[in-house]
């Protein structure tokens, strides 16, 4: 199973995946679910994957191919981010049917976001059948993967104008409240942060399962909601139904 959570913010993207791959019990590995491409002030992108794992690493290296080959399309000659999600869906859907029986067990999604000088910073869903969607000021983030867990505490803190640096810790708590309930969503933790207007290439980092500051971002969430808990207002049970 996978996670991986893109944050559109006025201050720019955040990305979180996991790094876990999971073919039963006995065969659980890592496998790096996150891409960075670009050019420093002309263009940058960051793509996170989900779903068959032998689909998403064909698209991967498709797009790598295009652009050691300069194909006509490539990600460094699409002229916005909108058209290189239309780019990057096609290939989903292509490499989706050349696997061998097709059908929903091929299936992958992505994450693409970034932004091309002239053109405004933007981050889409791109599902398996070569369609996508955006962020928008009322969803300002996009998950694929394993949803659920994570998506509360980005309903309940994330805005448009949310901080770029808190944004970034709201998708790491997400990532958190995933790997408690899923055991197959787990480190290393990768992390790409772009500034808006930039056009730099995001930081990042990966916090492997050792990882002091994951073990301390855990610890402190994990008080403070307790903490919370213990403020909240005593039940009322004489209350009248009106």
């Amino acid at each position: 199973m996978t996670y991986c959570v893109g944050i559109a913010v006025n201050e720019g993207l955040v990305f979180v995946s996991d790094s876990r791959t999971n073919a039963g019990v006995d065969n659980v590995s890592t496998y790096s679910k996150m891409r960075r491409y670009g050019v420093p002030g002309e263009r940058q992108f960051v793509i996170c994957t989900a779903g068959n794992l032998a689909t998403t690493q064909g698209v991967i290296a498709q797009i790598e191919r295009d652009m050691r080959d300069n194909a006509e399309v490539n990600l460094m000659t699409v002229g916005s981010v909108a058209e290189a999600a239309g780019y990057v869906g096609a290939l989903n859907l292509e490499q989706q049917k050349k696997n061998t029986g097709g059908g929903p067990v091929f299936e992958a999604s992505l994450l693409l976001g970034g932004e091309v000088a002239g053109a405004p910073r933007r981050l889409f869903r791109i599902y398996a059948e070569g369609n996508y969607i955006e962020t928008s000021n009322q969803t300002p983030f996009l998950q694929i993967g394993e949803s659920k867990y994570g998506k509360p505490i980005l309903d309940r803190v994330l805005s448009v104008n949310t901080p770029l640096e808190q944004a970034a810790l709201c998708g790491l708590v997400s990532m958190d409240a995933t790997m408690r309930s899923n055991l197959t969503v787990g480190p290393p933790i990768e992390v790409g942060v772009y500034t808006t207007g930039s056009l730099a290439p995001c930081r990042y980092v990966a916090y492997d399962e050792d990882s002091v500051f994951l073990r301390e971002l855990k610890s402190n969430w994990n008080q403070q909601i307790k903490q919370a808990f213990d403020r909240l207002p005593p039940m009322v049970w004489n209350e009248s139904n009106k």
